[in-house]
């Protein structure tokens, strides 16, 4: 059996159990609920989590305009 991949990335720990019997609009009641709580966490925490995010895939953003070399396009 293939492994469940989500988008965190675990694959180890306690597994998350949903019922089969959700109506589409008990689905989309859960859905509309991590949507919102998404967006604040993001309001409250969007500076920080784009430094962690940069750090972790490895990504610099040049903000010394002499590290900008003079044939790069400007976008």
């Amino acid at each position: 059996m293939k492994p469940w991949l989500l988008p965190s990335g675990l694959q180890r720990g306690m597994p998350l159990l949903i019922q089969e019997d959700w109506t589409p609009e008990q689905a989309l009641a859960v859905i509309e609920l991590l949507d919102d709580l998404r967006e604040v966490i993001w309001q409250r925490y969007q500076l920080p989590l784009q430094d962690l995010l940069r750090e972790q895939r490895g990504t610099q953003a040049i903000t010394d305009p002499e590290q900008i070399g003079n044939a790069d396009p400007p976008f």
